[in-house]
This record gives structure tokens, C-alpha cells and sequence, in this order.
């Protein structure tokens, strides 16, 4: 059973700083792509931030040059650091991995429960 457990939410204050991490444990063979994605409110869930396993980066156009998504693919983690933080930022925050379970096998998405981030004063 594979499993994504994201930590590093909290509440800050606009122009403050997080990090995020996002875990995946049990039956593993590879990792590919890892996301950051996030839904606020009333509103549909949208990606934030991509990566790829060899490093390569993708942001949503409102976190670029705020976010850096980063992974430690020994650790089988992937972060968040968001910086400048702007109240609507204010999401609760789920982490993304396409997952194979053996060397064989297709890759499946999975979800981590998400991690709220509140900015605000």
C-alpha cells in the first residue's frame, strides 16, 4: 500500500515563508513525476508545481519566482519551499505522485490527504 503524507502547513503571515514536504512510503519500485497542487475555498483544485524525476520544474504563472518545488528522489520525497507569501495563497495543499509498484508496471497516481496553508494577518 502506497501511501503520501504531506507535512509543513500552518498559518503565516502575508510576505512569510513555508516549506512543505510530501513523503511516499510502502511498496515502491520508481517514482516519475511529482506535483504540488492545491485548492482553496469554493474553488477547483489547480497545479501548482511539477517535477519531474530528473529534476526538470513547471509552475503555475501566479507562484513563479515565489515557489521551488524540490526532490530527494533517495528519500522519496518532494518539497515546497513558498516564499512571499500572499493571502491568496491561502489553499489547502496535496501532494501528487505517479507511482510504479514494480519494474513492470504502469505508473498510478496517487494523493497525499493534504496540508492546509493559511496567510494571514
Amino acid at each position: 500500500q502506497v501511501q503520501l503524507v504531506e507535512s509543513g502547513g500552518g498559518l503565516v503571515q502575508p510576505g512569510g515563508s513555508l516549506r512543505l514536504s510530501c513523503a511516499a512510503s510502502g511498496s515502491i519500485f520508481s517514482i516519475n513525476d511529482m506535483a504540488w497542487y492545491r485548492q482553496a475555498p469554493g474553488k477547483q483544485r489547480e497545479l501548482v508545481a511539477m517535477i519531474t524525476r530528473n529534476g526538470f520544474t513547471n509552475y503555475a504563472d501566479s507562484v513563479k519566482g515565489r515557489f521551488t518545488i524540490s526532490r530527494d528522489n533517495a528519500k522519496n520525497t518532494v518539497y515546497l519551499q513558498m516564499n512571499s507569501l500572499k493571502r491568496e495563497d491561502t489553499a489547502v495543499y496535496y501532494c501528487n505522485a505517479e507511482i510504479r509498484e514494480r519494474r513492470w508496471a504502469d505508473g498510478v497516481d496517487y494523493w497525499g490527504k493534504g496540508t492546509l496553508v493559511t496567510v494571514s494577518s
